[in-house]
């Protein structure tokens, strides 16, 4: 077989047609020459691998390592996609006034991040749709932000978050603002595979001079920022922020996040953050951690520990590259030992906080259509809030999008949402952005902390502590293994379906120590608590999970990820109010998720990895 002077065969017709679609397609001479180097080396295999799989919507869109092939972020993948995407957006929004609502895109500090944003957008442009793209690197949540201020059809964030150096991302975003479900994911992966021929404009950047291209930046900013400060009570701003000594080190862990928490700590009245000068600034080489990803705790802390140390600060606030995460960590002044918060407390401290501030601006209203949400894998301590206080709770599948597209669907009906979390430290403050929002995260924070040392000379910890007392002492543990092999995935979670007799195991620990109660499955939809054996949530076989509710109190999750190669585990012990052996709750916890991982997930004999501590 020959095209464009090339001769191969691989063997495979299926291949053969694959690599051809490639070299006759790809117009990047980059990942061009990465193809025909692979083809002229006869590495079958490894093209194999690149262009007979292809990246699919995943959560909210795709992600992947960016080099050649179907199987993976480049150009050609990135137009292909946004080709469909546009298809599919014509065909529910067919009027011409319609498409003047446009598209809003914007991107991160990744390499390749902001020429995937250009190429989507002169692909919307050639179609008559207005377009509106961000001039410069933004937060993730100024996307969303601006389909709902802009009123557009759709936003396209171009970001892999946390991930590593090597990958990329598109998250999508609809007409509602919350990022995309079913069946759109599954409705714009068929337009794509119906679109997969790049058209010639498609590769076209000058129409970006086109006067249909708007830059919202100043625009979305500005407003931003003015509702960013009518969700801070202004009793706070003016007799706690203003008045605090308090400073707080920040970190954009080299990714667009300074900016915008410089300008929302200065809307709020606090003083400005100390940021990391070695990780202020957007750096898609990430040269001082070896993830970006604050979550991992005090190894990507490192730097903010040591200026906090040097400045004598006690405050560390922490965002993730693309700013829709925050993590947080306080020293202790007794020990000089610093703590990093978990994704569950911060989501405890912030659910408090999200009442305190609505009571403090709507002294009247009542608490009887106000909703905290989480997801099914965070800390139930919000549902133990609103149970007391008299709120409402909802749990959603894992993700923003399932909170965010439950919140519009609250807020349509009339209700109020203060605040969403899940325990991967992302948290909505506040329904204006309708996702994680680690900007806004970050304000609410430093004004409770603010708030705690001039009202009650409380640290946060003081304050969690506190809300244990009132609320009970819930006690989680979250992390998980690396797993490179679908297949090594896919026989653990069966082994654990057929473990006892063609059944789900009925105990763990030593002699069954633990009995296990009930079991929900939420790859096969599987429910044991249920009178009919099915679960409540909506399930899905793409992914797995599965919770084992244990007669103890305790609930323990297994579940991968939607973004990275990992088993992710999630266990809460909940006491109630007024119980007060902690002690005993964290170590029966402990050995409870040491056994399940040894007895289920088997990491020795599957070669897992666990995460780096």
């Amino acid at each position: 077989m020959e095209v464009n002077g090339i001769q191969f065969d691989s063997g495979s017709a299926e291949l053969n047609q694959k690599i051809s679609e490639w070299l006759q397609w790809d117009k990047n001479e980059n990942t061009l020459n990465e193809i025909k180097s692979l083809v002229k080396g006869a590495e079958w295999s490894a093209l194999g691998e690149r262009l007979q799989k292809r990246l699919a919507f995943g959560t909210a869109g795709l992600r992947g390592v960016m080099q050649a092939g179907f199987n993976a972020m480049n150009d050609l993948v990135v137009i292909q996609s946004a080709q469909g995407l546009c298809q599919y957006l014509a065909e529910c929004y067919p009027a011409e006034a319609d498409r003047k609502r446009g598209i809003v895109l914007g991107f991160d500090g990744r390499y390749n991040s902001k020429r995937f944003a250009e190429l989507s957008a002169c692909i919307f442009l050639a179609q008559g749709f207005s377009v509106w793209l961000y001039g410069r690197t933004v937060a993730t949540p100024f996307v969303p932000f601006a389909v709902r201020e802009l009123r557009c059809l759709a936003g396209i964030m171009v970001t892999a978050s946390h991930n590593p150096k090597e990958d990329n991302g598109y998250k999508v975003y609809w007409t509602n603002s919350a990022q995309i479900i079913s069946p759109h994911d599954k409705n714009i992966q068929a337009s794509i595979l119906q679109h997969l021929v790049p058209l010639e404009s498609s590769w076209n950047l000058s129409a970006l001079a086109s006067s249909s291209v708007r830059d919202p930046y100043d625009e979305m900013t500005k407003l931003y920022f003015e509702q960013l400060s009518a969700n801070v009570p202004r009793s706070f701003v003016t007799d706690y922020n203003r008045k605090s000594p308090l400073r707080f080190v920040y970190t954009a862990m080299h990714g667009v996040g300074y900016p915008f928490v410089e300008r929302g700590f200065e809307t709020v009245g606090l003083q400005p953050v100390v940021a990391v000068k070695e990780q202020r600034d957007p750096d898609p080489e990430f040269p001082t951690v070896k993830f970006p990803n604050p979550e991992e705790g005090k190894s990507a802390l490192v730097l903010s520990m040591r200026l906090a140390n040097e400045l004598g600060s006690d405050m560390i606030l922490a965002n993730d590259p693309d700013a829709d995460r925050l993590a947080c960590a306080e020293k202790d002044g007794s020990t000089n030992e610093w703590r990093v918060f978990s994704g569950n407390e911060l989501g405890a401290l912030l659910g408090w906080w999200s009442i305190r501030c609505y009571r403090e601006q709507f002294p009247d209203a009542s608490l009887s259509d106000c909703y905290l949400l989480a997801s099914t894998v965070s800390s139930k301590m919000c549902r133990s809030i609103a149970s007391i206080d008299g709120l409402n709770f909802v749990e959603t599948l894992t993700g923003f999008k399932w909170m965010g597209n439950k919140s519009v669907e609250l807020m349509e009906s009339g209700k109020t949402v203060l605040f969403a979390f899940e325990e991967a430290i992302g948290f909505m403050c506040s329904p204006t952005v309708l996702d994680k929002d680690g900007v806004s995260a970050a304000c609410q924070l430093a004004t409770m902390a603010c708030y705690l040392r001039a009202t009650a000379g409380q640290t946060l910890s003081d304050k969690l502590s506190e809300l244990y007392e009132i609320y009970g002492y819930h006690y989680t543990i979250t992390s998980y293994h690396f797993c490179y092999d679908p297949v090594v995935i896919e026989r653990i979670f069966n082994r654990i379906r057929t473990l006892e007799g063609d059944q789900y195991p009925k105990a763990i620990g030593v002699g069954g120590k633990y009995a296990i109660e009930s079991i929900r499955d939420l790859t096969t939809g599987y429910d044991s608590s249920q009178p009919d054996g099915k679960a409540i949530l909506p399930s899905s076989k793409s992914s797995q999970m599965i919770t084992f509710s244990f007669e103890n109190g305790a609930v323990i999750t297994l579940r991968t990820s939607g973004t990275e190669p990992k088993i992710k585990y999630y266990a809460e012990m909940c006491a109630k109010p007024g119980q007060r052996d902690w002690n005993a709750s964290r170590a029966t916890l402990r050995t409870m998720v040491d056994a399940i991982v040894e007895e289920l997930l088997e990491p020795a004999k599957n070669n897992l990895t666990p995460r780096s501590e």
